[in-house]
């Protein structure tokens, strides 16, 4: 029997707004507020909403046959909670369903993993937290920013305790290997790994209202038929996108929504299954490591870092940006790590991207990529000035310290809440096995009637 994994990415960008030269120093607020409302707002209105109103009606009607997984950024939160609270609301009741589990990313889908390890934990703590706080549910599998993964990024990602991560599928990474399996992480071997099938994936999400495409139109039964007739080894299926395909990359009018609702009917004549990461990570064991040395992600043609760090205008971004990353997770200062997290998001380097084809891309307010590195530059000399402003007299050194003591703190808060858990597991064995042996006695005990 074959299992599809079904992902959907939720993330929107804070948007920044035109900041001069002269404003350093003046104006602490980077934001374009009416940007920021009325592009959330389109989006929940023409995508979130009518998809997770799909979502949860095909959990109903499957009787829990259909599953899915989800997750949302820390920003993306943040939007819908003044924007489109509905939009919560409704992720609330899908995730009632017992269909759809909520999985892990770094609160600002930002580039953390590669730029501070001590910054990408307490992002994807504080997105664990608030997430909690939201759904009542704690994720156990994780997902990151645009699916970048490397090996070193793997083993960190198990000791924040996750058992499963979500990543591309990329070619030159599998070779001859299929991602129609799960793999581990070659240094924590313990952290499944989830590749997701870029082309089954992306013939829904990119190319199913084309009508250049040789398969166009696409029909449920045809998407269907080509799952079924992989080979029959390959038992798993990761089709992982973001839930604006449904509704902004393939507009309503395309029926992209009755195509999906009508998977689950068909993936059940094939006798094919829908199943949620966790349950493939418990049902399905590693066919073994799968070696990342070099990072990886989902976006263009690479499955690289390029898309964000491919020219000198992003690299000195990202060195300048995490440069202050230890001062700034020693801060209290609220506003600070609110911005620290806006300014994070990859949307920001993706707009100065200079690579192929980018020119006719989205970039915002912006006319060209160096157009977005002027203004995103400018703003980042105005918030290292108010970081470096609470700390003028300590340099650098000093610093390392106060982050090994709150890393040693919180490696011995989670010390003991392993400890702690064990112990309760370890008490309900002996209360279970003392009344075992109660009743045993009781059984003894009563006279046997002649």
């Amino acid at each position: 029997m074959k299992t599809i994994c079904l992902y959907f990415e939720m993330h929107q960008n804070i948007h920044l707004k035109r900041y001069r030269f002269f404003n350093i120093g003046s104006d602490h607020y980077y934001y374009d507020d009416y940007e920021n409302e009325r592009s959330i707002v389109e989006t929940a209105n023409n995508s979130y909403i009518p998809a997770l109103n799909t979502l949860i009606e095909m959990a109903d009607e499957n009787n829990g046959a259909f599953k899915c997984a989800i997750s949302l950024s820390g920003c993306s939160i943040e939007l819908l909670e003044t924007h489109a609270p509905q939009v919560i609301g409704l992720l609330i009741k899908l995730v009632k369903t017992g269909c759809c589990e909520i999985v892990a990313e770094p609160y600002s889908h930002g580039l953390a993993s590669l730029g501070s390890e001590s910054a990408f934990r307490a992002e994807v703590k504080h997105l664990c937290e608030k997430v909690e706080g939201l759904f009542g549910v704690k994720p156990t599998v994780f997902r990151n920013s645009c699916s970048i993964y490397s090996d070193d990024i793997g083993r960190i990602v198990y000791e924040m305790g996750f058992k499963a991560m979500l990543t591309e599928g990329a070619k030159h990474v599998l070779g001859w290997k299929s991602p129609h399996f799960v793999y581990n992480c070659t240094q924590a071997p313990s952290l499944k790994l989830l590749l997701r099938d870029n082309r089954l994936s992306e013939d829904i999400s990119f190319r199913f209202a084309d009508y250049n495409w040789s398969e166009y139109p696409l029909m449920a039964d045809k998407y269907m038929d080509w799952i079924a007739q992989l080979p029959e080894d390959e038992k798993l299926v990761n089709l992982f996108m973001e839930l604006c395909a449904l509704g902004i990359f393939q507009p309503l009018s395309s029926n992209i929504l009755d195509f999906f609702k009508a998977l689950p009917g068909e993936a059940k004549k094939r006798d094919i299954k829908f199943a949620t990461p966790s349950e493939v990570c418990k049902k399905m064991k590693s066919v073994g490591p799968i070696n990342v040395t070099d990072p990886i992600s989902w976006v263009d043609e690479e499955r690289d870092l390029s898309p964000w760090l491919g020219n000198v205008m992003q690299q000195e971004a990202y060195e300048k940006l995490y440069s202050i990353a230890d001062r700034v997770m020693v801060c209290n200062d609220r506003r600070l790590q609110q911005d620290w997290d806006y300014l994070q998001a990859t949307n920001n380097f993706r707009f100065m991207s200079t690579k192929p084809g980018a020119e006719n891309s989205y970039r915002g307010i912006y006319d060209t990529a160096y157009d977005a590195f002027t203004n995103y530059m400018n703003i980042l000399g105005d918030y290292i000035t108010r970081v470096n402003n609470l700390y003028p007299d300590l340099e650098n050194e000093e610093i390392s310290p106060l982050m090994m003591t709150i890393r040693n703190q919180e490696d011995e808060i989670n010390r003991k809440d392993r400890e702690i858990a064990h112990l309760q597991k370890t008490l309900e064995l002996l209360k279970g096995n003392s009344k075992e042996k109660t009743s045993r006695t009781k059984t003894k005990k009563t006279p046997s009637k002649s």
